[in-house]
C-alpha cells in the first residue's frame, strides 16, 4: 500500500476520532444537519474546480466514481464544519468568535498545502493556498448562518 492511501485511512481515523471526541451525543443531530448542508455545497464546489481544470486529486478512492476528493470532500471537511459549529463560541466576544474562523481555516489550509507539496493526493494547477483559505472561510460562515437560521438562534452575541 502507498504513503499517499495509507495518509488518506489516517486522516479518516482522525477525522473520526475528532467526531467523537468534540460532538456531543445531544448535539448529533445539529451536527448532521450541518454535515448533510456542507456535502450540498462541496458537491457542488468541489465538482466545478475539478472540471475547471483548477485542481486535480491523482491518488484518491472511488478515482473512477469522482475525481473530487471523496476523502476531504465528502468525510472530513462536512465533518470539521460540523465540529466548527458545534463549538462556535457563541456568547464570547467578536475577537474569539474571529478566531475560531481564522483557526479553523488556517489549520486546514496549512494541512492541505503541506499534502500539495509532499504528497500526491491534491495537486494546485491553477490555484493556490490563498483561494483554499477564503473558500473555507466563505463556506464556514454560509454554514453558519444556515445553522443559525434552522435552529432559530439569535445573532451571535457580537453580530458575526
Amino acid at each position: 500500500m502507498n504513503r499517499d492511501i495509507l495518509i488518506l485511512i489516517a486522516a479518516w481515523i482522525i477525522t473520526t476520532i475528532i467526531l467523537v471526541c468534540y460532538i456531543p451525543k445531544e448535539k448529533i443531530r445539529e451536527a448532521q444537519l450541518v454535515f448533510l448542508f456542507i456535502l450540498l455545497i462541496t458537491w457542488l464546489i468541489g465538482l466545478l474546480v475539478v472540471e475547471f481544470g483548477l485542481i486535480e486529486y491523482p491518488v484518491e478512492f472511488f478515482q473512477h466514481a469522482t475525481q473530487t476528493s471523496f476523502t476531504f470532500e465528502y468525510f472530513i471537511f462536512p465533518a470539521l464544519c460540523a465540529v466548527f459549529n458545534i463549538n462556535y463560541p457563541e456568547n464570547k466576544s467578536i475577537f474569539k468568535q474571529v478566531m475560531h474562523y481564522v483557526n479553523f481555516c488556517s489549520v486546514m489550509t496549512l494541512i492541505e498545502v503541506i499534502c500539495e507539496r509532499f504528497t500526491n493526493i491534491i495537486t494546485y494547477l491553477h490555484w493556490t493556498w490563498y483561494l483554499t483559505w477564503i473558500t473555507l472561510f466563505i463556506t464556514f460562515y454560509l454554514s453558519r448562518q444556515y445553522y443559525r437560521w434552522f435552529f432559530k438562534l439569535k445573532n451571535d452575541s457580537q453580530g458575526t
